[in-house]
C-alpha cells in the first residue's frame, strides 16, 4: 500500500510535464504579440502582410518603416465589460495595453508602402524597389 502511496505522489508530481503543451499553451497567451497574430507573404514584386488587431481603433495603430524594419504599433486603453465591473468575469484573456511587433522586410519602396485597416485586420502592402544594376567599378591602388 505504501508503495502504492510514493507511486501515486511520484506520478502527480510528473503530470504537469505530461501536459507541457497545454502549459506553454496558457503561458504564450500572457504575451503581448498574442494579439498580433500575422501573415507575411513574399513574391518578387512586394511583401503583403496581414495582422488581426480586434477591437483596436484606427487611429490607435501606428506604422513606420525605417532600415529595412517595419514597426506596427497598437494600443488599447482599457476593456469596457459590464462583467468585469460587476465581478461576474470566470476567464478574461483580452488584454489592453501598448503592443508592438517589428518585422525585417528588406528592399522596399517606401513611398509605395499602402495600408487599410478594416474587420480588425491591418493589411500592409510594401513593393519591393527596383534592384538598380551593380556596375564593376576597379579602383586603381596608387
Amino acid at each position: 500500500m505504501m508503495a502504492n502511496n510514493l507511486m501515486n505522489r511520484r506520478g502527480d508530481m510528473f503530470d504537469m510535464f505530461n501536459d507541457m503543451d497545454r502549459w506553454f499553451n496558457d503561458w504564450n497567451h500572457a504575451l503581448p504579440n498574442n494579439n498580433m497574430k500575422t501573415d507575411v507573404a513574399e513574391s518578387k514584386a512586394a511583401y503583403d502582410v496581414k495582422i488581426d488587431l480586434p477591437d483596436i481603433d484606427k487611429k490607435d495603430i501606428t506604422l513606420d518603416y525605417d532600415h529595412d524594419i517595419l514597426t506596427v504599433s497598437a494600443h488599447r486603453d482599457s476593456l469596457s465589460d459590464a462583467s468585469n465591473q460587476q465581478g461576474d468575469m470566470i476567464m478574461n484573456e483580452r488584454s489592453f495595453g501598448r503592443f508592438s511587433r517589428q518585422y525585417r522586410l528588406p528592399n522596399v519602396d517606401r513611398p509605395g508602402i499602402t495600408a487599410k485597416y478594416e474587420d480588425g485586420c491591418l493589411k500592409i502592402h510594401l513593393p519591393k524597389a527596383h534592384e538598380l544594376p551593380h556596375n564593376d567599378h576597379k579602383i586603381e591602388i596608387q
